[in-house]
C-alpha cells in the first residue's frame, strides 16, 4: 500500500490517496479511527463507484436502494456477494454504492469488481491473495464490438446474390 498523497480535513478527519487510485478516509471517533475505502469498479460500460466501511453490519445500498431491491434476480445478487462470500466477511462492512451506465449484468459486475478492489485495499494480507486467485480483482476486458461499415452487424457481411 503506497500512499503519495495524505490530506487532513478540519473535521479532524483523514484522506489517503494510493497510488493504485483507490482512496482511504480515516473518520475519528472518540480516540481512534475507522475506515472508509473508496474504490472504483468496471464491466462492460458500467462503473461502480463503492465505498466499504469498515465497521457495520452488513447492510449494502445501492443507489439509495437495498441489494434485494436494487437486483430482483438471484444469479446479480450473489455475483455482487461474491467477493464478500469468498473472504467470510458477510455482515462485517456496510457497501454503499453509486453505480451508472450499462444494464444489469454490467452493473452488477462492477459492483462486484469494486467490492473486491475494496477488501483487497482493506486488508491486503489476508483477502488480496483469495480475490487474486477467484479472478475477481481483474477487469473484464470484454467489451461490445464495434459496427463496422459493409456490413450488416458487427462481423456478418452481407448476403452474396448469384441472381
Amino acid at each position: 500500500m503506497n500512499v503519495y498523497k495524505e490530506k487532513q480535513l478540519y473535521t479532524g478527519d483523514k484522506i489517503l490517496f494510493l497510488d493504485t487510485g483507490e482512496r482511504i478516509m480515516l473518520k475519528k471517533f472518540k480516540n481512534d479511527y475507522k475506515k472508509i475505502i473508496f474504490t472504483t469498479g468496471s464491466r462492460k460500460s458500467s462503473t461502480a463507484r463503492v465505498r466499504l466501511k469498515s465497521w457495520g453490519n452488513g447492510k449494502i445500498y445501492i443507489n439509495g436502494k437495498r441489494l434485494n431491491e436494487y437486483f430482483k434476480s438471484d444469479e446479480y445478487q450473489k455475483l455482487v456477494l461474491k467477493p464478500l462470500e469468498l473472504t467470510n466477511s458477510i455482515g462485517l462492512y456496510d457497501v454503499v454504492v453509486k453505480v451508472e451506465g450499462g444494464g444489469i449484468s454490467g452493473q452488477a459486475g462492477a459492483i462486484s469488481h469494486g467490492i473486491a478492489r475494496a477488501l483487497a485495499v482493506l486488508e491486503p494480507e489476508k483477502y488480496r491473495k483469495v480475490l487474486k486467485k477467484a479472478g475477481l480483482l481483474r477487469r473484464d476486458p470484454r467489451e461490445k464490438e464495434r459496427m463496422k461499415y459493409a456490413r450488416s452487424k458487427r462481423r456478418r457481411s452481407w448476403q452474396y446474390t448469384k441472381r
